[in-house]
């Protein structure tokens, strides 16, 4: 925001101080004395003069004694002649309002060009994607997925210990893709992995890639993998990525043409490091099937989890997680809303809790009870 206000004041300074030169050349030009054709004419013949300036409608006249006048120009077609078999000099000069339109056209397009140098480098910014070395947040913050959680670890050890995996045999994977529906904590396991194994996170989704310029999206690719070698060890954590993996469609337009570059882009990314880079690449999709058969295949994307929804379990765990600092009823329990969030994921029961103390507010009461759960079940 205060880039963006100080580049707005840097044109509008601009474009003042190109005004206030406009205006002193208009007011500060020296003035030339005006002379009447006549008087012209008797100095030519006088052989008095040194050169002429043709300028539009008008005559630039400098004598050989070192005085200037103006005087009108005839338009004949025979003066320039007669003037230099009388050897004076002659040239072509522009007006002053001609002159004045040029600083203007000058002035317009470096601003219209600045305005474009400015938008270009806002949507590749070096500043695109944030490099979060502490993400705050680590598998105590989870609840469930433990079996994940040991092979994500298992992967991390492998990128911070890679000489010792290699003697074994073993190397990290490129990339890893979690499938699940929304809500159920993908983008939370992926901060709660970096700030786990210690290492640098850069966070992207896929509307990062989008822009309204082409080949932008491809560009932003290169951008964000330069950033990650830089920054390694590290995770690039890719969110949506049904939204920039989609299966390729040679169509032909522009909105096809673009996704292939930006999946092209990601496929010579992909190919472009090796595992020993300390470079993992974190993908999360609602839809695996959307995706491009050359991306997800092994060598690229080698591991695949599912995040599911959460079993009766899991509900329990997270509704005691949402239940604290809250005040509620005695017939409100972790297990009795296990049971009422059947098929819920996890963002559904935090918002349904949420909302049930939200109603009871309303209504003057201190405690929700089961009742304004159910009756915040009915807004879901």
């Amino acid at each position: 925001m205060k880039n963006a206000q100080k580049n707005r004041a840097k044109f509008f300074f601009f474009g003042i101080i190109i005004v206030c030169i406009a205006a002193a050349a208009m007011f500060l030009m020296p003035q030339t004395e005006k002379a009447a054709y006549s008087k012209f004419q008797t100095d030519l013949k006088a052989d008095a003069i040194e050169t002429v300036v043709f300028q539009g409608d008008t005559l630039g006249v400098t004598l050989k004694d070192g005085t200037k006048y103006t005087a009108p120009n005839p338009d004949s077609p025979v003066l320039k002649e007669e003037l230099l078999l009388k050897d004076v000099k002659v040239s072509d000069g522009k007006t002053f309002e001609e002159t004045l339109s040029l600083v203007f056209d000058a002035a317009f397009y470096l601003f219209f060009f600045g305005i474009i140098f400015v938008a270009f480098r806002k949507f590749i910014s070096p500043n695109t994607f944030k490099v979060v070395r502490k993400t705050g947040v680590t598998f105590k913050d989870v609840i469930g997925m433990n079996q994940l959680k040991k092979d994500m670890l298992q992967i991390i050890d492998v990128m911070q210990h890679p000489a010792e995996y290699a003697k074994k045999g073993i190397r990290m994977p490129k990339g890893v893709l979690l499938e699940g529906a929304p809500g159920n904590g993908k983008t939370l396991f992926a901060r709660a992995l970096a700030g786990e194994g210690k290492i640098n996170f850069i966070p992207a989704k896929a509307t990062d890639f989008e822009s309204m310029f082409m080949a932008i999206g491809p560009l932003k690719v290169k951008l964000l993998f330069k950033k990650a070698r830089r920054h390694a060890p590290c995770i690039v954590f890719i969110d949506e990525f049904d939204g920039i993996g989609t299966k390729r469609n040679y169509s032909g337009s522009a909105i096809e043409t673009e996704n292939t570059r930006i999946v092209t882009a990601l496929l010579n990314e992909l190919d472009g490091f090796t595992p020993n880079q300390g470079i993992l690449v974190l993908a999360a999709t609602n839809s695996r099937k959307a995706l491009d058969e050359a991306l997800i295949r092994a060598g690229r994307f080698d591991a695949k989890y599912e995040v599911p929804f959460p079993d009766f379990e899991m509900r329990k765990e997270l509704a005691s997680k949402f239940l604290e600092a809250k005040h509620y009823a005695e017939d409100v329990s972790a297990e009795v809303l296990a049971r009422q969030f059947d098929g819920f994921c996890a963002a559904q029961i935090e918002s349904v809790i949420n909302k049930a103390a939200l109603v009871a507010g309303q209504q003057g009461r201190e405690n929700f009870s089961l009742a304004d759960i159910k009756a915040a079940l009915k807004e879901i």
